[in-house]
């Protein structure tokens, strides 16, 4: 936002600044916040609350800063990747093409590993049904949400939109009911209790929290769409619809983290990550009743579809630009030709890996702790401080924080899997 802007700002288009806020928010809402409540639960009772305390100006700095560098560009309309590869030469855009690729497509093997163990639970343990090979229902399941992207962005992207509103009001009514069940005696056993224990459960924290609570897969689309609705003055906007996003995010997520965390207990977050089940089909499980019974697994289902969907677009949309910068000739290939392709490399890989069912919180601990922080925290303080278009940016003090976030979040992935 800068303090030079034209003075007239243009008149809210509320039903696009709400639309925005839902979609930035379902790209979030995914595997990450389901599987929240065990990875950051099973820290304790101190390190997630300073986490939820710290998390959302981190999501709000770091998603803002990355906008800037889409609105500072002289290449208006253009998608990220070439405003990236305009701002540092084609050498860098390769490199930064690369770990956009690696930002998004881990997360969409994630979700591929989520839907076929949420519905293989919901089979044997709901329907009382058998245990379906995953060679049978990997593909499957995974070939109808690639299906489903092959029929066009506009479509997909009203059924992702679609589900986000149930989402809302199903997290909101399972955080609510499970309020009788807390176990706060239980849940203050989880974790370290000496001092250093304390102080690296409460970096360890963040990677996860970072992946949880993430759209960046769909700023440039926002952007984008904000310049079409507002023209060259739509800071002032984007602005406003990111704030709202995160805090709806922190709220609802927040509120479902601890709820479920408290009524799990120690037992049951140490459960669940054996299982390798998000939290929802767990409580489906055991609680035994109706209502959880048959709300959790659709509510998991819906949550994945829809970012299955997102960061599938942001996989295609990275896998074409690298190829075309690697394979120059590759851009005679006509655009449907190319996306077929590369949905049919989408359906095989996630096939593949679902079959093999990795642990999804390893997953999400490295692809959060080390792409996202390098996407969404650090790429966007290194253009600042390198950029012109961006130097007006630069003498704002939550830069810094952004920065010294970022870098933990790093260390912290690191740290975590060498020792």
């Amino acid at each position: 936002m800068s303090d030079t802007q034209v003075t007239q700002e243009p008149e809210t288009k509320h039903s696009v600044n709400s639309s925005w806020v839902i979609t930035l928010f379902g790209t979030a809402v995914g595997a990450g916040i389901l599987f929240l409540p065990i990875s950051a639960g099973s820290f304790g009772f101190w390190p997630l609350l300073i986490a939820t305390v710290l998390i959302g100006p981190m999501t709000y700095f770091a998603h803002l800063a990355f906008s800037w560098m889409m609105s500072s560009s002289r290449l208006q309309g253009e998608d990220v990747l070439v405003i990236l590869t305009d701002y540092f030469g084609k050498k860098a855009g390769i490199v930064i093409a690369i770990i956009y690729w690696f930002t998004f497509f881990p997360v969409v093997l994630i979700y591929g590993v989520s839907i076929v163990n949420t519905v293989d639970s919901f089979v044997v343990n709901q329907l009382d049904g058998p245990s379906i090979s995953r060679w049978i229902l990997a593909p499957l399941l995974i070939g109808l949400m690639t299906l489903a992207l092959a029929f066009g962005d506009k479509i997909m992207l009203v059924v992702a939109q679609f589900v986000v509103y149930p989402l809302i009001i199903a997290l909101a009514a399972v955080s609510l009911y499970l309020i009788p069940q807390w176990d706060i005696a239980s849940f203050m056993e989880a974790g370290p209790k000496d001092a250093g224990g304390m102080v690296s459960a409460m970096i360890l924290i963040l990677p996860v929290l970072v992946f949880a609570f993430s759209f960046v897969a769909a700023i440039s689309q926002f952007v984008l769409d904000m310049e079409n609705n507002y023209g060259q003055n739509h800071t002032k906007q984007t602005t406003k619809v990111i704030r709202n996003a995160v805090i709806l995010l922190t709220v609802f997520t927040m509120f479902f983290v601890w709820s479920s965390a408290l009524a799990m207990g120690a037992d049951g977050m140490n459960t669940a990550n054996e299982l390798n089940l998000p939290v929802l089909s767990y409580f489906a499980n055991v609680t035994g009743t109706p209502f959880m019974a048959y709300m959790a697994p659709l509510v998991v289902i819906c949550a994945i579809a829809s970012s299955y969907f997102g960061h599938s677009l942001g996989t295609v949309e990275g896998t074409k630009y690298l190829v075309g910068l690697v394979a120059p000739s590759t851009k005679d290939v006509p655009a449907r030709k190319m996306d077929l392709w590369t949905y049919l490399f989408i359906f095989v890989v996630t096939s593949l890996v679902a079959v093999l069912n990795p642990s999804i919180l390893d997953m999400i601990s490295v692809v959060g702790g080390i792409f996202f922080a390098l996407m969404t925290y650090l790429l966007p303080m290194f253009a600042i401080y390198k950029v012109d278009a961006l130097k007006k940016f630069r003498s704002r003090k939550t830069n810094y924080f952004v920065m010294v976030m970022g870098v933990i979040v790093l260390l912290a992935t690191i740290w975590d899997m060498v020792s």
